[in-house]
């Protein structure tokens, strides 16, 4: 079977549904030369009217796109840089997720929120590296951070046809990740139903994004001793409760492994609902970044601040009293 790499599968569900759909339409800065690779080639098959460069204004072009959403388009926008988002929440947050809530459902407001790239990439420092699916989530935007090519093929279809605002992270350090399967048999994801990655009966670890990644291959570490189940929400908000509160059901004892800020960040919420949802034999744990957590541009700082893999098994080792 062909490989498929995580950001191939982004461009290819772009590719596959403006072909579908004529209302879809991409823009962004330099989305035409395709900066981040995601929209390479589109630019060619569907032409400077589909794939729109756009001014350096992200409040601009982000209004933009609700406008055109309200007037019956499905634009999708590029952020090269997660912080951007922060320019861009009053007009994603308080009017585009707002609309059809404000007017009983009579508007729809279909814009997909695309940032490829999102988290720490080596050396890009404070104002490039941030996280931030967890303002989101509080705001109550539907929100995915898929782990895996496949997954990021059907999140991002799925998201592009919802008729919602949907924002959709891919991490960076997923990127680059590839998998050998079937390409005729990528599909649609539904929005709100999670995965179990590797299953077991002793500890529930819950992984956000690449970190699904370390989380199995600590689980295969451990093997030998503990039964590690690694469970992938795919999207944040609306979240798989059901899913975990199964999976809780079998181990009794949780881990979280967050790429985000300590405090309120999804961590604390998965943790918090758990604890009312479930019975718990064992105090839950969570693998995050730091308490207000700014990314050094020093290699070895940016890399102090980040979750991986020695923290996830203490975390692991701590939940089963080891």
């Amino acid at each position: 079977m062909p490989w498929l790499s995580y950001r191939k599968a982004l461009n290819r569900a772009l590719g596959d549904e403006l072909a579908r759909d004529p209302a879809v339409f991409v823009l962004g800065e330099d989305v035409r030369v395709a900066v981040s690779n995601v929209t390479a080639g589109l630019l060619k098959r569907f032409g400077p009217d589909r794939v729109l460069d756009t001014p350096l204004s992200e409040q601009a072009f982000t209004s933009f796109a609700t406008g055109a959403a309200l007037g019956g388009r499905r634009p999708v926008i590029e952020f090269q840089i997660p912080a951007l988002l922060y320019l861009a929440f009053e007009q994603i947050v308080n009017q585009a997720h707002k609309f059809s809530l404000m007017t009983g459902g009579q508007a729809r407001v279909p814009v997909t929120y695309l940032v490829p790239g999102s988290g720490s990439k080596t050396g890009w420092a404070g104002q490039h590296s941030d996280h931030p699916y967890a303002l989101f989530v509080h705001a109550g935007v539907k929100t995915v951070v898929p782990a895996t090519p496949e997954d990021a093929y059907g999140l991002l279809t799925t998201a592009i046809r919802d008729d919602d605002p949907v924002v959709v992270f891919a991490p960076a350090a997923a990127l680059d990740v590839r998998v050998d399967l079937d390409h005729d048999g990528l599909a649609p994801v539904p929005l709100g139903v999670g995965r179990v990655h590797r299953e077991g009966g002793d500890v529930t670890v819950v992984a956000v994004g690449h970190l699904v990644h370390d989380a199995v291959a600590v689980a295969e570490e451990l093997a030998a001793d503990v039964s590690v189940e690694v469970f992938d929400p795919r999207t944040v908000y609306p979240f798989d409760w059901d899913g975990l509160a199964a999976s809780l059901a079998k181990t009794g004892r949780l881990v979280v492994a967050d790429d985000s800020n300590r405090a309120c960040g999804l961590a604390a919420e998965v943790i918090a609902t758990a604890a009312e949802r479930c019975d718990l034999t064992a105090p839950p744990v969570r693998v995050t970044r730091p308490d207000g957590a700014v990314v050094p541009f020093a290699p070895g700082l940016d890399l102090a601040v980040q979750p991986d893999r020695a923290q996830l098994t203490a975390a692991i080792r701590k939940v089963l009293g080891q």
